[in-house]
């Protein structure tokens, strides 16, 4: 079935992954006893639920299956996270019943669609089906994703989800979208010689940088609707980009440790791009530039473009571990342009 035949009810026979975003009180209550909850979603909906793994304050569960197994799924989580708010209140004065929330978490090239122009489509979905919805602004840490929170009744929510199920199999993701994984509740680790490191990850940006330099950029799997680069370099190489940037990454405080080792000495780079492709590294109104300066922790300036030359230039400024995690970035975008991914 082509996306733009899709119905918004159920009985399509496409698949489709969605991806929440739950606290970990949130899980125990979708495994239950023994995990015999999800072991009766998953028999009753059809749909492939995984929990991420890890001593995570936030967990992924991911939900994979035709569209309406998803639906089934997602019925059954909302009515379960319905129960639980009913029976929170037995023991406490509020009379007013909170709404049910859940979060997804979607590709960030793909918010645009479910926003609509001058948010048109999500006025609509919240009018239609009485669910609110909101788009976070900012990307989830080291990601190209977005939370999206619909709040209301279950039924409101169901609803709500198939619009949105709609939307995705429209709009398919552009480029290669890196998911969003919940850091684990990480405690300082000490390295001899008493210094002191907010992350366990002790490789120099200098070793890393060069290592870089000697292999070529990984390939992407594709895998269901995401583009992941591998092996798994650009984690690696995110975490020292932000252990080691001057700049404070998507609004989080960088813990003061004494002893901390001083950030490397900023160095630049440039690097010419044809005029034909600046405009996906750019994106609409700079947003792929955005994303890219706020993954790196990079300075990256894009010159004007010169008279009768066919390339611009991009300089890019920061640690070495900031620009080469700018220049994967940028290249990931020319691949995508090139690709067509």
């Amino acid at each position: 079935m082509e996306p733009n035949k899709v119905q918004s009810e159920g009985g399509l026979n496409v698949t489709l992954t969605i991806r929440l975003l739950m606290h970990g009180k949130e899980v125990g209550s979708i495994i239950g006893k023994k995990g015999e909850t999800v072991k009766k979603m998953r028999e009753e909906s059809g749909a492939r639920i995984n929990i991420s793994e890890g001593n995570c304050p936030e967990r992924i569960v991911t939900i994979t299956g035709p569209t309406d197994a998803i639906f089934k799924a997602f019925a059954m989580i909302a009515y379960k996270f319905e129960e639980d708010i009913i029976n929170s209140m037995s023991n406490s004065p509020a009379t007013s019943k909170p709404p049910v929330t859940l979060r997804l978490v979607v590709p960030a090239s793909q918010c645009g669609s479910l926003i609509g122009k001058g948010g048109s489509k999500i006025k609509e979905m919240r009018e239609s089906t009485g669910a609110q919805v909101q788009v976070a602004g900012d990307m989830l840490p080291n990601s190209t994703e977005r939370a999206v929170t619909i709040s209301g009744t279950p039924e409101a929510i169901i609803q709500c989800v198939k619009q949105i199920c709609v939307v995705m199999l429209e709009s398919p993701p552009k480029g290669a979208t890196i998911p969003y994984r919940p850091k684990p509740a990480s405690t300082p680790v000490i390295f001899s010689g008493g210094q002191v490191r907010a992350d366990p990850l002790a490789a120099s940006a200098a070793n890393l940088s060069l290592l870089l330099q000697h292999q070529p950029l990984p390939a992407y799997t594709i895998q269901g609707q995401y583009a992941i680069p591998h092996p798994d370099q650009l984690t690696k190489l995110h975490q020292l980009a932000m252990q080691q940037t001057p700049f404070t990454p998507l609004g989080q405080t960088t813990p003061a440790f004494p002893g901390l080792d001083a950030s490397p000495p900023a160095s630049t780079h440039e690097l010419t791009i044809p005029n034909d492709l600046i405009g996906c590294i750019i994106g609409r109104q700079g947003t792929k530039i955005n994303e890219i300066r706020q993954m790196s922790g990079a300075q990256i300036k894009i010159a004007n473009a010169m008279e009768g030359s066919s390339e611009r230039q991009i300089t890019i400024t920061g640690t070495p571990a900031n620009i080469s995690l700018a220049q994967y970035l940028i290249n990931a975008r020319l691949t995508s342009e090139v690709t067509g991914l």
